[in-house]
């Protein structure tokens, strides 16, 4: 399967542009009308997109909540704080009520829409099958071939590219559990279709030597159906591509049997390493 997102790659940027300039309307109308309490209610409305941007800025976290309810409740108090005073109070017109009102629909769109694919299970990479072969080029411009995996489990991460916050803070967690994976047997590979230019940055600014493979072409991303067309967001800067990958996280035995496949719909949400770990422990993985 492969997911068309055309239209979500021209949502983010204009999403976030359109709610920062609304807090800042919001809060000159608070500071220069009568309609303060109105004004201050539109803008706590407009803090959603703000804070998480904020966050993965300062605070990159490789996972969030499913559907943000503490930033979808903070939003819902805003929109009634203005409704409040159009409605109840009588102090205000519909111009903090309507700022209200787009900045919560932008919001509800990025929770509900934007970060969900939409996507099926892969029936390539589904629990109890063999993980499929397939070939890719290493940043060096060397081939792996996942024959190479005989006779040891692993852990193969496919990610959309260093431009994306969670899945770089998901690698960075990856590579502070890397000497226990090691200890394990576990091969680690990090799979993207980003260009080597980029694959070598990761690799020389991490540090840890795990595979960093590159899918050129994202052809085995289409070859496993957990592909994305047209899913780098627009003003992504670099050499990328507009095709790119769904978070996916594979972890299979000495045999190539997958035991574990977190096939997420929302890219916001990641598996937590203990899940697979776990997993790969009861299954004998490290067992001496």
């Amino acid at each position: 399967m492969i997911i068309d997102a055309k239209y979500k790659s021209w949502f983010i940027f204009p999403a976030v542009g359109i709610q920062l300039i609304l807090l800042v309307v919001t809060l000159v109308m608070a500071a220069t009308t009568r309609e303060t309490a109105a004004w201050l209610g539109a803008a706590i409305a407009t803090l959603g997109l703000p804070i998480i941007l904020v966050q993965l800025k300062f605070r990159p976290t490789p996972r969030t909540s499913d559907n943000l309810l503490m930033l979808l409740f903070v939003t819902a108090i805003g929109f009634m704080i203005a409704g409040w005073e159009q409605f109840i109070v009588e102090t205000s017109d519909w111009g903090p009520t309507s700022v209200a009102m787009v900045a919560a629909g932008i919001f509800l769109l990025y929770v509900f829409w934007f970060s969900r694919f939409g996507r099926f299970d892969s029936s390539s990479l589904m629990v109890g099958g063999k993980l499929p072969t397939f070939s890719l080029d290493r940043p060096d411009g060397s081939r792996f071939e996942s024959s190479s995996l005989a006779g040891s489990p692993a852990v193969i991460v496919f990610y959309r590219g260093n431009w994306c916050p969670l899945c770089m803070a998901q690698i960075r967690e990856m590579a502070d559990r890397y000497q226990e994976m090691a200890a394990m047997g576990i091969e680690v590979l990090l799979i993207s279709p980003q260009p080597n230019a980029q694959s070598q940055e990761l690799s020389e600014g991490l540090g840890v030597p795990m595979n960093y493979l590159v899918d050129e072409g994202n052809q085995v991303a289409e070859q496993l159906g957990i592909a994305i067309k047209n899913g780098v967001p627009l003003g992504i800067g670099g050499d990328y591509a507009t095709d790119t990958v769904m978070p996916t996280v594979v972890a299979t035995n000495a045999n190539g049997t997958i035991l574990f496949s977190d096939q997420v719909d929302n890219y916001r949400v990641r598996p937590e390493p203990d899940m697979f770990l776990a997993i790969l422990r009861r299954a004998g993985v490290g067992a001496t």
